[in-house]
C-alpha cells in the first residue's frame, strides 16, 4: 500500500500532463488515420492501384504517409465527407418519401372517413348518406391501390 502511495508523490504534476498530451496525440493520430483510410475507400476518382499504393505508404510508414496524405489530398476530404454525407441524407428523404406515399392510400382514406364522420356529427349527412358515401371511398380507393 504505501509503495502505492509513494508512486503519486514520484510522478510530478509535470510528467502527468505530458503523459495525457501524448495520449491524447496519440489517440488523435489514430483518429486522423482511420479518417485517411476511410476517404481513400470514399474517393472515387482514385483508381485501385492508387488506393493501395496511398494504403501501403499509411501502413508502412504511419506517420509520414497520414501525413503526407494530408498534405496532398486533404483540400478534397471535407468535400467528400459532406458529398457523403448529402447522398446518405438524400437517400433517407427518398425512403421516407416513398414509405410514406406507399401507405398514403390508406391515411388518405382514414382520414377521409374522419372527416365524413364529422359532418355526420353536425347533422349534415344522414345516416344512409355517410354509409354510401363511406362504400364509394371504401371501394373506389380499394379498387384503385393494390397492397
Amino acid at each position: 500500500m504505501s509503495s502505492v502511495t509513494s508512486l503519486a508523490y514520484d510522478y510530478p504534476l509535470l510528467g502527468a500532463f505530458w503523459t495525457m498530451l501524448l495520449l491524447f496525440l496519440w489517440v488523435m493520430w489514430f483518429v486522423l488515420l482511420f479518417r485517411v483510410v476511410a476517404d481513400l475507400f470514399r474517393d472515387d476518382e482514385l483508381g485501385g492501384w492508387a488506393k493501395t499504393g496511398w494504403l501501403v505508404f499509411v501502413i508502412v510508414l504511419p506517420f509520414v504517409g497520414v501525413f503526407v496524405y494530408v498534405v496532398a489530398r486533404g483540400r478534397n476530404m471535407g468535400r467528400r465527407e459532406i458529398a457523403q454525407a448529402r447522398a446518405r441524407q438524400e437517400a433517407f428523404d427518398s425512403y421516407i418519401r416513398e414509405t410514406a406515399t406507399g401507405h398514403g392510400g390508406q391515411a388518405g382514406t382514414a382520414d377521409e372517413l374522419h372527416r365524413l364522420s364529422e359532418i355526420r356529427s353536425r347533422g349534415d349527412l344522414t345516416d344512409e348518406e355517410f354509409d354510401r358515401a363511406k362504400e364509394l371511398m371504401l371501394s373506389g380507393h380499394g379498387a384503385g391501390h393494390t397492397h
